[in-house]
């Protein structure tokens, strides 16, 4: 679930990209497209879509964007504990095992 959620986060956000792009800053959307005012849409018309395109496509992205939020979170508390967490395992060494000090010889 949580890849398949990644997948459409990611769709979503190049097609956030590209409808974002296709904008004009003065807000006649589409440039040349649209034409005079015999065509079937006015570059109004079309500034309208594409404003109303990228509101939906802004919504859907947080909201996945959330999603996986949470998601990752309720991962996170699943796993493991962190190896700075854990105690370091002991390592049986000769003098570990016959449990005798040792006591340094000291060349006199």
């Amino acid at each position: 679930m949580h890849t398949f959620i990644l997948v459409v986060h990611v769709i979503l956000a190049v097609c956030l990209v590209c409808v974002i792009l296709m904008q004009r800053s003065e807000g006649g959307a589409l440039g040349g497209l649209g034409g005079g005012m015999g065509s079937f849409m006015t570059g109004r018309s079309v500034g309208n879509i594409l404003t109303r395109t990228t509101a939906i496509l802004a919504t859907c992205f947080m909201v996945t964007s959330l999603t996986l939020a949470i998601m990752s979170k309720g991962e996170a508390a699943k796993a493991q504990k962190s190896f700075m967490e854990e105690k370091p395992a002991v390592v049986e060494t000769e003098a570990n095992a016959t449990k005798e000090p040792v006591v340094p010889v000291s060349s006199k």
